[in-house]
C-alpha cells in the first residue's frame, strides 16, 4: 500500500474531534502528563480519560436524507419517550399538546446536535434549572435547558437541548432569523443529556422506544405515512 493510500485509510478511520472539544482534550493530556511525572499507572489512566474526552466530542460527517416530509432526529442516543405533550412555555407555541419524542444520549454517545428539519429560526431561549436524571419525564420542564423554535414547511416547531445530572453546558450556535437545512449542526450539551422535539401536527412517528437514534440520518417522523412501524418498547 502507497503512503498517500495509508494516510487516507487513517484520515477516513479517524472521526475528527469538534473545535469545542480540543481545549478539554488539552486539559486531559495536561493532567496525564503532570500524573506521569509521579506514576506510570495513573499516566495511563489520564491518557485513557484523554481518549473518552476526544471521543466525547467526536463530529462524524452524516448522509442526511432530503425531504420535507421527514423530521430528523437531533441527537445520537436512545429513544426514551413517545409522547403528547405542551412544550415549554418559552416556547410561545402555547399549550396544545403536541408529538414529543425525546431523545436521551449517554456520554458515550455523540453529543453533537443537529436540526431535524429545513427552517428559520424565530427564537432561542435559555432557562436555568435543575441537574436531575435527564430520562425522568420532569426533566423537561425542571431542568436547565435551551428551546429552540423553528418555522418548518410543516409548520412551527421546537427542539430543546435539556441538561442532566452531569451536564453543566448546554451550546446552541443558532440565532435568530438564522435559517437551518435538515441535519445541519446546530449545537451540543456537554457530558450526558436529552432533547425533545416537539412536532407541527400531521407527524406520523416511525421510532420505536428504546430504538437507538443517529443525529441527521434517523426518521423520526414523516408526514408523508410511508414505512410508519408501530410504538414499543425494547427491553
Amino acid at each position: 500500500m502507497k503512503f498517500v493510500e495509508i494516510i487516507d485509510t487513517l484520515r477516513r478511520a479517524l472521526v475528527p474531534v469538534h473545535r469545542e472539544g480540543w481545549p478539554f482534550v488539552g486539559v486531559f493530556l495536561a493532567v496525564a502528563i503532570v500524573l506521569g511525572l509521579f506514576s506510570s499507572t495513573l499516566f495511563w489512566i489520564g491518557l485513557i480519560l484523554t481518549g473518552w474526552c476526544a471521543c466525547f466530542f467526536r463530529d462524524p460527517e452524516r448522509v442526511t436524507p432530503v425531504s420535507d416530509d421527514f423530521v430528523l432526529s437531533p441527537a445520537d442516543g436512545r429513544v426514551s419517550s413517545i409522547t403528547q405533550a405542551v412544550p415549554p412555555p418559552e416556547s410561545g407555541l402555547g399549550e396544545t399538546p403536541m408529538t414529543r419524542v425525546s431523545i436521551f444520549m449517554n456520554v458515550f454517545s455523540v453529543h453533537i446536535n443537529r436540526a431535524p428539519f429545513r427552517g428559520q429560526v424565530k427564537s432561542v431561549t435559555h432557562k436555568p434549572g435543575k441537574f436531575e436524571s435527564a430520562e425522568l419525564d420532569k426533566a423537561s420542564m425542571d431542568n436547565e435547558r435551551s428551546t429552540m423554535v423553528i418555522e418548518t414547511p410543516k409548520g412551527p416547531a421546537a427542539v430543546v437541548q435539556i441538561a442532566g445530572l452531569i451536564a453543566r453546558r448546554i451550546v446552541c450556535w443558532a440565532q435568530k432569523g438564522e435559517t437551518l437545512a435538515a441535519g445541519e449542526r446546530y449545537g451540543l450539551i456537554r457530558f450526558g443529556s436529552r432533547v425533545d422535539i416537539y412536532m407541527p401536527e400531521g407527524a406520523l412517528v416511525s421510532v420505536s422506544v428504546g430504538q437507538v437514534t443517529v443525529a441527521g440520518e434517523t426518521i423520526l417522523a414523516r408526514y408523508d405515512g410511508a414505512s410508519v412501524h408501530p410504538v414499543t418498547r425494547i427491553s
